[in-house]
């Protein structure tokens, strides 16, 4: 099982578990909350037809990856990401793409460690600016929303994946070829095989304010939203990218009435966005 060693825990090293398929200009792909490497598998079937090298990983905590109970920050995942793209030596025009909380990640690394070697960026579902209500930001979503999410993790962690996907897949008005009930029951199993101590401390971690790494994004940077998005609604997310201009270069592609999860639901608007993007 291919991995990469981010460090140790006691007497256990921290093992980032990866994919690496295909040939050619290599797409690095982050997942998001709380799933795996392989909830990309709708997008890395059309980047693998376009002639793209996917390496997709898993997140310390989720999926294939150790779980420890350190580490459960943007600037670790920052590192572990580092970490592996030195392990597999992608020095030349990657594609650094994150769903979800792996828009943190793409934003962070990016404010951190610079664009050396990095020829485009991908956010989809973003994160960023910033989603805590703060006097600087009162547009963003008061704390006690997500102290209620911690609590409601600590009693019944199973119970809120439940709640969770409701929402992530907008299961009450999608049609079942958007999402079924099988595609629900796997991201369900997916979930219920994290970490319960990641579930938890992930949740402080998307509270991570942003707004100083986004002025260093020096690539064509790519932002496709769901305008119907519950979990990042998009004026609070994707709205004030774009209309901030909190990013140079920056091309924004709405989703009309997609979920979080587009990815998974409306696969050929986001692959017509990315590879047109890409082929920019």
């Amino acid at each position: 099982m291919p991995h990469v060693t981010v460090g140790r825990e006691n007497s256990a090293d921290i093992r980032i578990h990866y994919n690496d398929h295909g040939e050619g200009r290599p797409i690095v792909l982050i997942h998001g909350y709380p799933l795996d490497g392989n909830s990309w598998e709708r997008q890395e079937r059309a980047l693998l037809a376009a002639g793209f090298r996917c390496i997709s990983y898993d997140r310390r905590g989720f999926g294939k990856s150790s779980q420890p109970t350190t580490g459960y920050d943007y600037d670790t995942f920052a590192a572990d990401l580092k970490a592996l793209l030195d392990h597999l030596a992608l020095e030349r025009d990657v594609v650094l793409a994150g769903f979800s909380m792996g828009t943190g990640e793409v934003t962070r690394y990016l404010g951190t460690y610079g664009s050396g070697g990095v020829s485009h960026a991908v956010l989809l579902g973003v994160v960023p600016p910033f989603l805590l209500q703060t006097d600087d930001n009162p547009e963003g979503v008061p704390g006690d929303v997500f102290e209620g999410i911690k609590q409601a993790i600590v009693a019944d962690r199973y119970a809120y994946f439940d709640t969770f996907f409701a929402d992530f897949f907008n299961t009450d008005v999608l049609a079942p070829e958007r999402i079924d009930a099988a595609a629900l029951r796997a991201a369900f199993q997916v979930a219920s095989g994290s970490s319960p101590y990641a579930t938890h401390a992930c949740v402080d971690t998307w509270l991570t304010d942003f707004r100083d790494d986004l002025p260093r994004i020096d690539v064509p940077t790519l932002v496709v939203h769901g305008t119907a998005d519950r979990i990042l609604p998009f004026d609070a997310t994707a709205g004030r990218l774009r209309d901030d201009e909190l990013i140079a270069d920056l091309t924004v592609v709405e989703v009309p009435d997609g979920p979080h999860a587009i990815g998974w639901t409306h696969p050929d608007e986001v692959n017509d966005a990315l590879l047109a993007f890409l082929a920019r």
